[in-house]
């Protein structure tokens, strides 16, 4: 996670500069929001990077001498079917038809993306992991 730390930080910090650059010159308030927000997301990556890499240690993949066997093992759990997706599709898209047409249907909207999301997060909840 060392290298992805340093990729993001560099990222970071090209953002500081063409966010200062940009707030000198233009002073347009959306353009320089953007870059302030690319700059605060790229740092808040490089800081997950950076603490992981010192919480965990290196990786098979951050040693040029490694082996791919080195990083086998199984990965997690990931679920065959599941019928949540559609539910959460459909319930994003009538909460943002409800935007437009009122109230009422935004609501359901709502109320189907709340099963949906509750749905994917629950599914497998009562299953051990290994």
């Amino acid at each position: 996670m060392k290298s992805e730390a340093l990729l993001f930080a560099g990222v970071a910090a090209f953002f500081l500069v063409a966010d200062t650059v940009y707030a000198w010159f233009s002073r347009e308030p959306a353009g320089i929001a953007a870059l302030t927000v690319s700059f605060v997301m790229s740092s808040l990556i490089a800081f997950f990077s950076l603490i992981n890499y010192r919480r965990k240690g290196a990786r098979p993949e951050d040693r040029p001498s490694a082996e791919i066997r080195e990083r086998g093992g199984r990965i997690g759990f990931f679920p065959p079917h599941s019928r949540y997706p559609v539910v959460t599709a459909l319930g994003v898209t009538t909460l943002a038809i409800g935007v437009v047409y009122g109230l009422w249907l935004f609501l359901i909207g709502f109320g189907l993306l709340a099963v949906g999301v509750s749905g994917l997060v629950f599914e497998y909840a009562e299953r051990e992991s290994v």
